[in-house]
């Protein structure tokens, strides 16, 4: 298989895998709200998946990542088996004492993160899926990395289809606190018991070898601050919501949370296949260029869409929710923009990865998850949910001009200035519309459709190039960068028919 054909069904497999697993919990959302009586049980069945995110991803430790880099070391099938038993038996040993802790804390942790000690019984569920949750991960890994991508597809398509099976009854027998999360984690238990079966030639005690489990912890450890901040970014205001307002308060910003992060299957998509691509151009001669176009490019695609969610928000969740959630409109629309700046940041900060300087980002990401805590504190008690939301957006926002700022210096991107004005309409669309257009949809359509107008007419001769590319090979982005015997990446394949142009009619370009 080329590397066109790699890339274009690793991203599609992979890509459509995460979008699957996505879609489905964002389609059941207004019937899972609808069968609960009151906001606090989502609050409170969201909380829970909070804790569980966090604890998970500390049990885990980053030796998911490492086991991947380690797996590809060498060819030999009997190294690969010792490095998937290590890391395998190094997180169930981490499991194991964040599961006894978590027991040990549940009453801190019911208070502090659920508002209420008498729901510390919770925990002991929580508690199970994280043991298992995190094991799960590396037991399903040979999978992936043994690119079996249609068994792959399944297990994300199966997996919420079997939670929300189990949940649905649960919810319909009155029993709201624990439905969703006693429902994951049974459908983490049947999805490891999969994976384990499939995978079991991968793992055995006897194949522990401790002498890889220094490498792999030095290679996993310096992944868990980055985790942290995006810990902070994705749950710190639901926390801060929770303990200032309430745990219903965090319900409905929960739900505005989770339809806005729709913007998270664009964000999948782009996940599943930009590692490979980014890494297939590095060494080109307009790599700079290339990159900072493909920057320029899904910022005004995420630009647009997001212009079209401020103004239908509203009316999208009066259609689909109770009245109670109604006030959830208002924080969608930030909360669809930001992972598109953090995808935006992770193209930026390729620059960095590329010159193998690493060590900025997590002072970049710091700073933006430093204001986003700030912000919240003096925020959520002015503004109630809004706030939260308006603080996380603000965060990424200041990472993403951080990073360009610093590369720009470095001489690692160029932005076109039609790109900074693209920017400006942008901050000048959302002020517009939370000051004077809120409630009136047809203005909001309008201006959003003719600011997306402009945007496109400012990149005009971009889409015609691309068009002519697209019809003269099957895809300039791919083969011009990964097959590079037969063609140009996409900035010289744009800036060579920009030059036919400024042949044929005589001007300078833009």
């Amino acid at each position: 298989m080329n590397k066109v054909k790699l890339f274009l069904s690793n991203f599609f497999i992979y890509g459509m895998g995460g979008i699957i697993s996505k879609i489905i919990p964002l389609i059941m959302i207004p019937i899972v709200t609808r069968l609960m009586p009151s906001t606090d049980y989502f609050g409170i069945s969201d909380m829970a998946n909070t804790i569980l995110s966090f604890c998970s991803a500390l049990a885990i430790m980053g030796m998911y990542d490492a086991m991947y880099r380690m797996f590809f070391e060498k060819e030999d099938e009997q190294f690969k088996k010792e490095i998937c038993s290590t890391a395998f038996l190094f997180t169930m040993a981490t499991s194991v004492v964040i599961c006894c802790l978590m027991i040990a804390l549940r009453d801190p942790l019911a208070r502090w993160f659920l508002a209420d000690n008498k729901l510390s019984y919770l925990i002991y569920i929580v508690a199970t899926a994280t043991l298992v949750g995190a094991t799960n991960s590396i037991v399903a890994a040979p999978t992936r990395m043994q690119n079996k991508r249609g068994i792959f597809l399944l297990m994300n398509v199966l997996s919420p289809v079997v939670s929300y099976g189990i949940s649905i009854p649960l919810l319909l027998t009155g029993h709201y606190i624990i439905a969703l999360p006693l429902a994951g984690m049974i459908s983490a238990i049947l999805s490891e018991i999969t994976f384990g079966i499939l995978n079991r030639k991968w793992f055995s005690f006897k194949l522990f070898k401790a002498k890889y489990l220094k490498p792999l912890i030095l290679i996993a450890l310096p992944l868990l601050p980055n985790f942290i901040i995006y810990w902070i970014f994705d749950s710190c205001d639901k926390l801060m919501i929770t303990n200032m307002i309430g745990v219903g308060a965090e319900g409905v910003y929960s739900v505005g949370a989770k339809f806005g992060h729709a913007s998270q299957l664009i964000y999948t998509a782009f996940a599943g296949g930009w590692q490979f691509f980014a890494f297939s151009i590095m060494k080109e001669e307009n790599q700079v260029k290339t990159n900072s176009r493909i920057f320029e490019y899904l910022g005004i695609i995420s630009f647009c869409c997001t212009m079209f969610v401020f103004a239908l928000s509203e009316p999208i969740f009066k259609l689909l929710f109770e009245e109670e959630y109604h006030e959830a409109f208002v924080v969608a629309p930030y909360l669809f923009l930001s992972p598109l700046l953090l995808m935006l940041f992770q193209i930026a900060d390729n620059q960095l990865l590329v010159i193998k300087k690493t060590w900025p980002n997590l002072l970049i990401l710091s700073a933006g998850a430093a204001l986003n805590i700030v912000l919240n504190y003096f925020l959520i008690p002015i503004l109630g949910i809004e706030g939260a939301a308006i603080a996380t957006l603000s965060g990424y926002v200041l990472s993403v001009v951080i990073c360009v700022i610093v590369l720009y210096y470095m001489k690692l991107i160029t932005l076109d200035l039609r790109f900074y004005l693209s920017t400006l309409l942008m901050v000048a669309y959302i002020l517009v519309w939370r000051a004077f257009t809120l409630n009136i949809l047809w203005l909001n359509i309008v201006m959003a459709v003719f600011l997306s107008a402009v945007m496109v007419f400012l990149y005009w001769k971009d889409i015609k190039m691309l068009g002519r590319g697209l019809k003269r090979r099957k895809n300039p982005l791919l083969e011009g960068t990964v097959d590079v015997e037969e063609g140009t990446t996409i900035a010289q394949d744009v800036d060579g028919e920009y030059a036919d142009e400024r042949k044929e009619d005589g001007s300078n370009g833009s």
